[in-house]
């Protein structure tokens, strides 16, 4: 089948394969419609499609957008039940032919011009902003959306998802970090010449933009869209901006980010399961105009305890670009992964350790690159461990990592606001510090006498006799479940 063009194509999609579930009573955006989301990214349960919004009638909430590697799948156009292995393969491979431009669509095209608001009716009050988690410093309009803008000299277009909260009907604040693509074009350009930067945010996106938005690849995300989609996106020039935005998008915030005008900001319960940032003065976006669809359907992602969409869709789209990184460079890698439930800080590499020192060699590109920042741990480990096994991957870590030639600390890096574990005084400016932990045995040690055998099923026993012991394994008396 086709990748869903659009939220809603993508809804109707989830309710035929049973991976959401509409609930036709009403519900109140005030912590109700959060819970609900965080209790189903817990439980990995179907994606909410919430039909009925206190104080807010012809809206609707779609929760959870990608939480379960089943709705990325069907994102992709894909069975729900493919493979995690099976979906990185895809994704390399539709990511590595030519971008495919977008197309601009006529105004009267967008369905996300059915409704425009302009200067006096300008009200953020009129959309059903959630309250996410109880304690949150207020109403986040941006959770699941991108953040549109264009970098003044160079005109390349960045979709970002920096999170976004309302602070009255027209003005929003949020988190940008410095060395984010807004965060350096903001402190390259508009800053210091004390000039406004034009804006656009757009909700309700079709999945594989929302997927772009969070990938860190050097393609601009319209045409990473595109590739992921096998066709063009669908664009729209703006009514107050110069900007284009996905025309297919249920809601559009059009305005400027104030370069000299601040207001505060959280706190927010983020990916890393804590609610880590203070409550402080950030990036202030003021709203000049508000378009939106019929019925619109405003997508929440509840950030929290693994797994939500940021901490699924980064391990995977993080893991796969590393992966590509590697490659380029020569390192015989057979394969990356982040595990969600490492909320996305802990980078798992599988390598033909073919030469001493390879580990450090991958750590150092992987802490280097503009990934770089958004992980601090890396576990090299050799290709016969499956990356995907946690089991497997702990074993190793527990076994074959020397607490003292295979730990290596890097000081002083660079490292986000969000790190719990990071003091106030490093959350503040954004420093950090990363380890590698080398998992590899030592190319010098004889593979006979001095590398201890792995004593498991699948490595001591003949091929013919697992064959015969899978095949033969209901009539044991097991069920198919536990092969």
């Amino acid at each position: 089948m086709a990748p869903p063009r659009s939220n809603r194509e993508f809804v109707e999609a989830c309710l035929a394969s049973g991976d959401a579930v509409r609930i036709a009573q009403q519900v109140d955006w005030e912590n109700e419609a959060g819970a609900i989301v965080r209790r189903v990214c817990e439980l990995a349960a179907p994606a909410p499609y919430m039909e009925s919004i206190k104080d807010y009638p012809g809206f609707r909430y779609f929760g959870a957008p990608l939480s379960t590697y089943r709705r990325m799948a069907i994102s992709l156009g894909l069975p729900p039940d493919t493979s995690l292995p099976e979906l990185g393969r895809i994704y390399l491979e539709r990511t590595k032919g030519e971008p495919v431009a977008p197309v601009l669509v006529d105004r009267r095209d967008a369905p996300c011009k059915e409704n425009i608001l302009r200067g006096a009716d300008v009200d953020l009050c009129r959309l059903p902003v959630p309250l996410v988690h109880d304690g949150d410093g207020g109403r986040y309009v941006g959770t699941w959306h991108a953040v549109v803008t264009k970098h003044p000299v160079r005109g390349d277009v960045n979709w970002g998802m920096y999170r976004q909260m309302m602070f009255d009907g027209r003005t929003m604040s949020g988190a940008v970090f410095p060395f984010s693509d807004l965060g350096k074009a903001l402190n390259e350009y508009y800053l210091p010449r004390g000039e406004t930067c034009p804006f656009a945010t757009a909700i309700g996106l079709s999945p594989l933009a929302a997927m772009a938005a969070c990938a860190p690849s050097p393609i601009p995300e319209p045409e990473l869209t595109g590739m992921l989609a096998g066709e063009a996106v669908r664009l729209v020039k703006c009514e107050t901006n110069d900007l284009e935005v996905p025309a297919d998008a249920e809601i559009i915030l059009e305005g400027e980010i104030l370069p000299d005008y601040k207001v505060e900001e959280g706190p927010f319960g983020e990916y890393t399961g804590y609610r880590t940032s203070p409550r402080d003065f950030r990036v202030t976006f003021r709203v000049n105009c508000i378009t939106y669809r019929n019925h619109a359907t405003m997508t929440i992602s509840n950030m929290g305890v693994p797994q939500d969409e940021g901490q699924l869709l980064r391990s995977f789209s993080l893991g796969l670009e590393l992966e590509k990184l590697l490659k380029s460079q020569g390192i015989p890698v057979t394969g990356v992964y982040m595990h969600p439930r490492s909320t996305h800080h802990m980078m798992i590499v599988g390598v033909k350790p073919t030469y001493a020192g390879i580990a450090m060699q991958i750590a150092q590109l992987a802490f280097g690159s503009k990934l770089g920042p958004w992980f601090h741990m890396v576990m090299v480990v050799d290709d016969q461990t499956d990356i995907y096994n946690w089991d497997e991957v702990y074993h190793a870590f527990c076994t074959r990592c020397n607490p003292e030639r295979g730990i290596h600390v890097f000081r002083n890096t660079t490292g986000t606001a969000l790190y719990p574990h990071a003091t106030p005084h490093d959350r503040r400016y954004s420093i950090g510090s990363q380890v590698l932990f080398d998992c590899l045995w030592p190319v010098d040690w004889d593979k006979i006498n001095d590398v201890p055998t792995v004593v498991s099923f699948r490595n001591v026993y003949p091929k013919e006799v697992q064959d015969k012991v899978l095949a033969n394994w209901t009539r044991y008396g097991f069920a198919p479940s536990a092969r």
